[in-house]
C-alpha cells in the first residue's frame, strides 16, 4: 500500500491510471476503521481497478468541539487493517492540506436534507461533509465511491450533490456490517463501557422489531410505535428520534401514506454519553 499526504503528489500518481482508463473506487473515512469500512474496501476491490480510501477526520462537519476533540484517531491499527484488506493508496492528509489559507468559503443547497433529522439536529453538519467529500472527490477523481447505509441520510446528501453538481462518478451505497449481536459498527463504538454497548443493543432490537411486526400482519405505524415504546422504556437509552420515511427524500410518513412501500426506520439516540444512528430498510 503506498501512502500519500499532499494531494499534488496523489493526482500525479493517480494521472497514471486515468491515462490509462483504469477504473478508481474511492472510501473516504475519518478513521478508526471497522468492518464496515473494509466491507467498503472490499466491494471496490471487487469492483474497480484500483481502490484509494482516504483517512482525515473532517472539523467541519463536526458542530460540537468536544466531539471533535473525542473522535478516537488510532493511526497505526488503521494502517494495518488497512495493510490487511490490500488497499493499494491510502490518502492520509493534514487539515491545512484539505483546508488552506484563504480556503473559498462552502455554503451547498441540499434543499430539505439539511433540515430534517440528522441535519436538524446537527447544524452545519451536512455542508461539512459535502464540502470535504466534494474536496476529495476532485483530488482522487474516483470513478466509484463507496459508502455505507448505515449512514443513509449522509448518502442521500452526497447523492443529492453528485446529481446536482452533475459530478462524473457513480455513488455505490453498501450494506450496513453488524457485530453477530446486531449492533451496527461505528467508530463511535469504542467509546461505549461494557454496559453502554448492552444498552446500545436495543437500538438494532427496535429496528428488527419494526420488520418482524410488519412482516406479522401489523401496520408500519402500529409497529413503530410498539418499538418506539420498547426504546423508552429502555434504561440508558436517550432517544433523539425515531421515523419511518420516504427513502426518496425521508419524509416522515403519516397515517394515509403508512401502506407506502419501500420504507426506511431511523433514529438516533444518546447511550452511555455517546450519540449512535441506525436504520433499517423495510
Amino acid at each position: 500500500m503506498e501512502v500519500f499526504t499532499t494531494k499534488d503528489a496523489l493526482k500525479a500518481h493517480l494521472s497514471a491510471f486515468k491515462t490509462n482508463d483504469k477504473t478508481i473506487g474511492f472510501v473516504p473515512t475519518m478513521g478508526a476503521l471497522h468492518d464496515g469500512h473494509l466491507a467498503l474496501i472490499e466491494r471496490s476491490k471487487r469492483t474497480t481497478d484500483i481502490t484509494v480510501c482516504s483517512i482525515f477526520v473532517n472539523p467541519t462537519q463536526f458542530n460540537d468541539p468536544a466531539d471533535l476533540e473525542k473522535y478516537p484517531r488510532p493511526i497505526e491499527k488503521d494502517l494495518a487493517l488497512l495493510q490487511s484488506a490490500d488497499c493499494d493508496i491510502l490518502f492520509l492528509p493534514t487539515v491545512e492540506e484539505i483546508y488552506p489559507p484563504r480556503d473559498e468559503a462552502w455554503l451547498f443547497d441540499l434543499g430539505k436534507l439539511d433540515e430534517i433529522w440528522e441535519g436538524a439536529k446537527r447544524p452545519g453538519h451536512y455542508q461539512g461533509v459535502t464540502q470535504v467529500v466534494y474536496k476529495l472527490f476532485d483530488i482522487v477523481k474516483p470513478s466509484i465511491a463507496f459508502f455505507g447505509q448505515k449512514d443513509f441520510q449522509q448518502c442521500m446528501v452526497i447523492q443529492y450533490m453528485v446529481d446536482k453538481l452533475r459530478l462524473p462518478l457513480r455513488i455505490a451505497v453498501v450494506d450496513t456490517v453488524r457485530d453477530p449481536d446486531g449492533l451496527a459498527k461505528s467508530s463511535r463504538n469504542v467509546r461505549l463501557s461494557p454496559s453502554g454497548r448492552q444498552q446500545a443493543l436495543s437500538l438494532s432490537k427496535a429496528l428488527f422489531m419494526v420488520k418482524e411486526r410488519m412482516e406479522e400482519g401489523m401496520t408500519p405505524l402500529q409497529a413503530k410505535e410498539e418499538a418506539q415504546h420498547f426504546l423508552l422504556e429502555t434504561k440508558g437509552i436517550e432517544l433523539e428520534y425515531f421515523a419511518l420515511c420516504n427513502p426518496s427524500d425521508l419524509s416522515e410518513i403519516n397515517q394515509e401514506q403508512q401502506y407506502i412501500r419501500p420504507l426506511v426506520a431511523i433514529l438516533a439516540a444518546w447511550v452511555d454519553g455517546v450519540r449512535l444512528i441506525d436504520n433499517i430498510l423495510l
